[in-house]
């Protein structure tokens, strides 16, 4: 699941230009390595070193800060990527109304979430209810809960933002040995073409729109100057006037 997030990632940044991109949470996948915006931040809800066990990247700074309060002014970036920072956020709501105050007109926001309509939500639900009866543990983290590929459209839409793609990934079931993952790599490829909506992980990019704004192309050419000398009209009325009064 790591290495497909972090070639959607890759593909997807690379292409995101500007000047400010801000990563939220799971240090351990540099969301912001494939892009090229001058200044990159990674935001943590705790120390880093804690968070991930290892220092972040040298071309991020690491903020310590809550998701629902970010220390950026309004419309200051341009790229906020979210690596499964609102399921295990304690309140997404908030984290992504946040995300778009900070976000500049027609930015962009790319999350990734498990999808619990996956054969990874269905062990992930059967190991909670084993949990209460003292068989065992989860298989996912328990912080938060999953949020649903369209249940977070609906959200992004209501906050104004247009999904502009969104893919599934990792159909295989959700086994520990290296063996039984080969043995169901087909999985993967039948997925993607038969049952694209119940991949374990689901990968998603927005756009910020503010509704009456209008974009200034640059002015290539300079507008024509409207003539400023008077201009005589002929009057056919008063000049017939005219020459009768001479001809008297």
């Amino acid at each position: 699941m790591l290495a497909w997030e972090r070639a959607q990632f890759d593909r997807t940044v690379a292409d995101i230009f500007g000047y400010h991109a801000l990563q939220l949470g799971l240090p351990e996948l540099d969301a912001l390595q494939a892009n090229r915006m001058p200044h990159r931040w990674l935001a943590t809800g705790e120390p880093v070193a804690a968070a991930g066990g290892a220092a972040p990247a040298p071309h991020r700074a690491a903020l310590i800060t809550d998701f629902a309060a970010l220390p950026f002014a309004e419309n200051s970036l341009d790229l906020v990527v979210l690596p499964h920072a609102l399921e295990l956020g304690a309140d997404p709501h908030a984290t992504l109304r946040e995300v778009g105050r900070v976000l500049v007109p027609e930015g962009r926001v790319v999350i990734s979430g498990l999808n619990p309509a996956s054969l990874w939500g269905l062990r992930q639900r059967r190991a909670q209810v084993y949990q209460r009866l003292g068989w065992g543990a989860p298989f996912l983290p328990t912080a938060g809960e999953f949020i649903g590929y369209w249940r977070l459209r609906d959200w992004l839409r209501l906050l104004n933002f247009e999904v502009e793609a969104g893919d599934f990934g990792c159909y295989r079931p959700a086994v520990r040995s290296e063996k039984w993952l080969g043995r169901f790599e087909w999985m993967d490829w039948a997925g993607d073409h038969w049952w694209p909506i119940f991949g374990a992980v689901y990968f998603l990019v927005a756009v910020k729109r503010v509704h009456g704004m209008r974009l200034l192309s640059p002015a290539w050419k300079a507008p024509r100057g409207v003539a400023s000398a008077p201009v005589s009209i002929a009057n056919r009325a008063g000049k017939t006037r005219a020459q009768s009064r001479n001809n008297q």
